[in-house]
């Protein structure tokens, strides 16, 4: 026990912060169910769930559209709202939980208009 308690300090201290905030990620959402947006497919059902890193406001087809990117550690998925410019809850670093249909755009994960559940701050 003693061994592994010290091989987790010394991996902390010596790993950089990116790779301590892709731990952290990951540990957050464990047990919830949910499949890793890097795992994730296309074109299927899917729930996946992350923090979210960045929030755009993006005219499409000339209507309002927030696109909310959220991570969680393994990749990064980004849930599209037509005709919306603010959701009430969803701000930086927030967890989010997202279940929709995934498609692949100019490299990106996305899913349009899914359901989703915003999780307690922490």
């Amino acid at each position: 026990m003693a061994g592994m308690a010290f091989r987790d300090l010394k991996r902390k201290f010596t790993a950089s912060v990116e790779e301590l905030d892709v731990a952290r990620l990951q540990d957050r959402y464990v047990g919830l169910g949910l499949t890793p947006i890097g795992e994730a497919p296309t074109r299927e059902p899917i729930r996946v769930g992350g923090e979210v890193k960045r929030l755009l406001m993006a005219p499409r087809a000339g209507s309002p559209t927030l696109e909310v990117v959220v991570s969680d550690g393994t990749g990064e998925a980004t849930a599209v709202f037509t005709g919306r410019r603010h959701i009430g809850g969803i701000e930086h670093g927030r967890g989010m939980v997202l279940e929709g249909v995934a498609h692949r755009e100019r490299g990106r994960l996305i899913v349009l208009n899914p359901a989703y559940t915003l999780l307690a701050k922490g």
